[in-house]
């Protein structure tokens, strides 16, 4: 550590230095305002919140103190992102009556149909899921992909869940309508 054995026997023994002290009461406010934020403030929110509070005090606390603070004590806001609204009910197309009613059980295999669009984000952006499951064993009978969310995108999985299954006369298939 590069440390003599003579400057480490004269530095254990000293006290607390006056900074790390005032360091310890303002992680101790970081901490508390971190929680009651639920984990979501990071060093430029959380700045204004400590320094109010050492204001008082004649203590005077940067941006750059607390950022130091809290990279140091592993203190990270819970970084989310934006909902992506996928359906879209307000469209021109005709609505087609909803034949199951919630009744998402099936007595035979190729007798009821769901599908749905996810979308997932990835390092490239965002991919999106096209699926169809067979309700009877919940089994993925078509799937596809594609960085677009077209209407192509659900026709090429029901392509696909048709081409593998042949389903009989009345398979009827479930989605939430939104593309």
């Amino acid at each position: 550590m590069r440390v003599s054995p003579r400057g480490y026997r004269s530095w254990r023994p000293r006290p607390t230095s006056r900074r790390d002290r005032t360091d310890l009461k303002i992680l101790a406010y970081i901490r508390e305002h971190y929680s009651l934020s639920f984990g979501s403030y990071g060093r430029p929110r959380m700045t204004p919140k400590v320094l109010g509070s050492f204001k008082e005090a004649g203590l005077d606390v940067g941006e750059r103190r607390v950022g130091r603070l809290m990279k140091i004590n592993g203190v990270k806001p819970v970084r989310t992102r934006k909902h992506k609204v996928t359906t879209n009910s307000n469209h021109y197309l005709g609505i087609v009556p909803n034949v199951l009613d919630g009744d998402f059980v099936a007595d035979a295999p190729n007798s009821k149909w769901a599908g749905d669009i996810t979308y997932i984000w990835t390092a490239e952006g965002w991919l999106y899921l096209a699926v169809i499951l067979d309700l009877y064993n919940r089994r993925v009978v078509g799937w596809a992909v594609s960085d677009r969310m077209k209407k192509d995108l659900a026709i090429r999985a029901l392509d696909m869940a048709v081409r593998l299954r042949r389903p009989p006369e009345g398979c009827v298939f479930h989605s939430d309508r939104g593309s």
